[in-house]
């Protein structure tokens, strides 16, 4: 019986041995603060790829190091951070796994304590090494420092940084590149009249609202050429009166999409504090909104955890690509579980496994 679950997805010039992806998740992990990638990042994204996922995409990466999120996050901006993640990619590419990575400004969230290991939480002072950080508009995120309003100097200046991190993950060897503009950071700022208070062409309207995020995408296409497929992960709601809706993501989706954007990487919230009605696949809906308000493939995402869960979103067309986060973090074999759990025959199951599959 075939399922679309381990059905191949071609973008552009890159064909994913199937649609079970790992979507980017924070780690906290480089101990020195120098955003280079450490032996837990070959080890934790290694692993699954081993276990079978199709793609697995690389967490937040700072395109600048004021644009972490906190100073253990990994960064794109030096050739040694480059060099690095060399060995990550060929060994996700050893066990057929498509390797992505995401790059990122965290804008007004940045300049945080890690999400864990650490006493403090909110901002990081700039005694304990944190930083100013910048926004569309000096306002906060409730309960972080207030940032300093981005010049359009300054803006510009971001767009090159995510260009030239861009050609330093190809120079990697990573397969795919995905922009953040979700979840409350600097793209997802601009794009949200919750925190867009702009007058000049960045802010007011839509169309202004998007100029950054549009700038950053036509920025790294010219970087990358016309193979290489460019994602971006979008809030399609930020749940809260006057904040962006579904209507509203669509309208920059079909900008994106003309400007050949290959898929939407569909999460919500987080750029203000919100009541959101969290449940299995809460999220799922939306995907399906801007696959099918737009034409542009997309991915869903949140609390996907089971095999058939998973197939039943692709086989009615609601997504074209389910990403697992915290279920590949409790099961990072969890493709290969869904094969077996499907009855479906895959030719990727490694051969020291073997034995668990009969």
């Amino acid at each position: 019986m075939s399922h679309l679950l381990f059905e191949p997805l071609t973008l552009r010039g890159l064909t994913i041995r199937n649609r079970i992806w790992v979507p980017p998740m924070c780690q906290y992990s480089v101990e020195k603060l120098d955003g280079v990638a450490t032996p837990w990042h070959l080890v934790h994204y290694g692993g699954m790829a081993r276990g079978g996922a199709g793609a697995v995409i690389v967490e937040a990466t700072g395109v600048v190091p004021e644009g972490r999120i906190s100073p253990k996050d990994l960064g794109l901006w030096n050739d040694e951070q480059r060099d690095a993640l060399v060995p990550v990619v060929e060994f996700m590419h050893s066990q057929g796994a498509a390797a992505g990575i995401q790059l990122a400004h965290a804008g007004r969230k940045a300049s945080t304590w890690p999400e864990w290991g650490v006493d403090g939480e909110g901002s990081l002072p700039e005694a304990e090494g944190g930083w100013q950080t910048v926004a569309p508009s000096a306002v906060a995120f409730p309960g972080l420092a207030e940032p300093r309003a981005m010049t359009v100097e300054e803006i510009a200046q971001v767009v090159t940084a995510f260009a030239t991190a861009a050609r330093r993950a190809l120079d990697a060897g990573f397969d795919f590149i995905e922009v953040h503009a979700a979840h409350g950071y600097l793209l997802h700022e601009f794009l949200s009249p919750l925190s867009n208070l702009r007058t000049d062409q960045y802010g007011g309207s839509e169309e202004n609202r998007a100029r950054f995020l549009l700038e950053v995408v036509d920025a790294i296409r010219a970087e990358v050429g016309e193979a290489v497929p460019v994602l971006v992960r979008l809030s399609a709601t930020d749940w809260t009166e006057g904040g962006l809706t579904l209507d509203d993501t669509v309208e920059i989706v079909r900008k994106l999409g003309d400007r050949g954007v290959d898929l939407i990487d569909v999460s919500t919230g987080a750029n203000v504090p919100a009541k959101i009605p969290v449940g299995p696949g809460y999220q799922v809906a939306f995907a399906a909104g801007v696959r099918q308000q737009t034409g542009v493939p997309t991915a869903a995402v949140g609390m996907i955890t089971e095999p058939f869960q998973a197939e039943q979103i692709l086989a009615t067309g609601q997504a074209d690509v389910v990403l697992l986060g915290r279920e590949m973090l409790r099961d990072p074999n969890f493709a290969l579980r869904a094969a077996k759990s499907l009855r479906h025959s895959i030719s990727y199951v490694p051969p020291q496994y073997h034995r668990a599959h009969r």
